[in-house]
């Protein structure tokens, strides 16, 4: 008897997982469509987007080969709809893990996703002005016209996402070491600790961003330093929020 109820235990707990399993799966399923979906608008609009990256510039940019512009396009395109589809699979996320909050949870981390999508939005906006005040101008001054200046569409724009995908992560790093806070599994002692270690990758990170100058290294590094102190003292905030309602969970079991 015994026997038989350990073995439908399992079972249902093996139906549980599955379920778990198939939901996921068609959350998943239902974002790829919506990230197809922006991916064909990004597609439709590829035209001002680009126009838009290059108004701000006065430089004359030159096509090579034709796969060039298949690239731009296609780039484009895909970063238009990484970009809309964060949000709904940031809501999809949510409504996974929705059944185990308690309903405080559910209000805190819902909260979260409009934040994650305006940094995201924030961080390509401060990367492009970075690129477009300090970076680029930098570069043409380099040349001090010794040389003709040639850009290609495809190393131009490349450049311009390497500086400015990078911003937009990086701009996720507060809420990320909220959440990650909120779970213990990242304390603001441990922020603290690594401070000198985290200074050093983001100075590295800012060196790879931008040209080979160590004034606009710095001037690249600063912001990415300021974005790792403003997660720790929101890591603080949250940190002290969960052991006061540790404190007062254990009061109350007592």
């Amino acid at each position: 008897m015994k026997e038989k109820e350990a073995k439908k235990q399992h079972s249902e707990k093996e139906m549980g997982y599955l379920d778990h399993f198939a939901e996921l799966r068609n959350r998943l399923l239902l974002t790829a469509v919506v990230f197809i979906l922006f991916f064909i608008l990004g597609l439709y609009f590829v035209n001002d987007i680009r126009d838009f990256f290059l108004k701000h510039i006065d430089i004359t940019l030159n096509l090579i080969s034709p796969e060039e512009i298949i690239w731009i396009i296609f780039t484009i395109a895909f970063i238009v709809a990484i970009t809309g589809t964060l949000p709904f699979f940031c809501v999809q996320l949510w409504l996974f893990v929705k059944p185990g909050l308690t309903p405080k949870e559910r209000r805190v981390s819902a909260s979260y996703i409009p934040v994650i999508f305006i940094l995201f939005i924030t961080g390509l906006s401060f990367g492009y002005v970075i690129f477009i005040k300090l970076i680029l101008p930098f570069v043409l001054s380099l040349n001090d016209g010794m040389f003709d200046t040639m850009f290609t569409v495809e190393n131009y724009f490349r450049f311009i996402f390497r500086v400015t995908l990078p911003f937009a992560i990086f701009f996720e790093v507060p809420v990320i070491t909220m959440f990650l806070t909120s779970l213990g599994m990242v304390t603001p002692s441990f922020l603290i600790k690594t401070r000198k270690y985290a200074y050093f990758i983001l100075i590295i990170i800012g060196t790879m961003i931008s040209p080979p100058d160590f004034i606009l290294q710095i001037v690249v590094a600063i912001p990415l330093i300021i974005l790792y102190e403003i997660s720790i003292s929101l890591s603080k905030i949250v940190y002290r929020k969960r052991k006061l309602k540790h404190n007062q969970f254990m009061e109350e079991s007592n």
